[in-house]
């Protein structure tokens, strides 16, 4: 009788620590940072579908400008070519190609904005100018979506490096870091657009 009453006494006691030691927190903590990837995925698909539609708009109205809508063209078929899945969020050199071809895309969309002030017929055409108004809406979404899959990632690398879910992280888990989101060198610059060439 008496080891039948230690045993029930240890149920609940056993699940006291095992829930102080972390471990629903380090699957808690990562599901939450992939969510917060997905998110990111989400806005750059975004981009993605409205560039085709920006180009056919553009291109009709502003032929002198091939280049950089050529270059928009190349830059989102290789930003879609890189795909990322829950998986390579603990890989830098992945989650560095991805952030390079991104960016790149970013810079030939930032360049592509900026060519319509120089060209009256571009800001006139309101098709121009609503796929536009969604182009900065997506890249700010893009921003916060980045912004917050890097807290996810702070909160789940922070968990699994602090005392007690750490132990949960290593012994049962084996979790690694993830890897957050990076600006590319150079992204603090704003693009530059020569209207030299006609």
């Amino acid at each position: 009788m008496r080891n039948k009453l230690l045993g029930l006494l240890a149920v609940p006691v056993l699940a006291v620590s095992l829930t102080g030691c972390g471990v629903n927190e380090v699957p808690t903590a990562e599901e939450a940072a992939k969510a917060k990837w997905a998110d990111v995925q989400s806005a750059y698909q975004r981009r993605a579908d409205l560039i085709p539609n920006l180009v056919k708009v553009a291109e009709r109205y502003a032929q002198q400008e091939h280049d950089v809508l050529t270059e928009v063209t190349a830059a989102r078929a290789k930003a879609t070519s890189i795909q990322l899945n829950a998986n390579d969020l603990n890989d830098p050199a992945k989650m560095a190609q991805f952030a390079e071809a991104q960016g790149q895309l970013g810079s030939s969309i930032g360049r592509l904005l900026v060519t319509m002030e120089a060209y009256p017929n571009l800001k006139s055409d309101q098709v121009f100018i609503n796929l536009q108004s969604q182009l900065e809406g997506t890249e700010n979404r893009i921003n916060i979506a980045r912004r917050d899959y890097n807290e996810a990632v702070r909160q789940y690398n922070t968990t699994i490096r602090t005392f007690p879910a750490m132990v949960a992280a290593k012994v049962i888990y084996n979790a690694k870091p993830m890897t957050p989101f990076e600006a590319k060198a150079g992204a603090e610059n704003a693009p530059t657009v020569d209207f030299g060439k006609r």
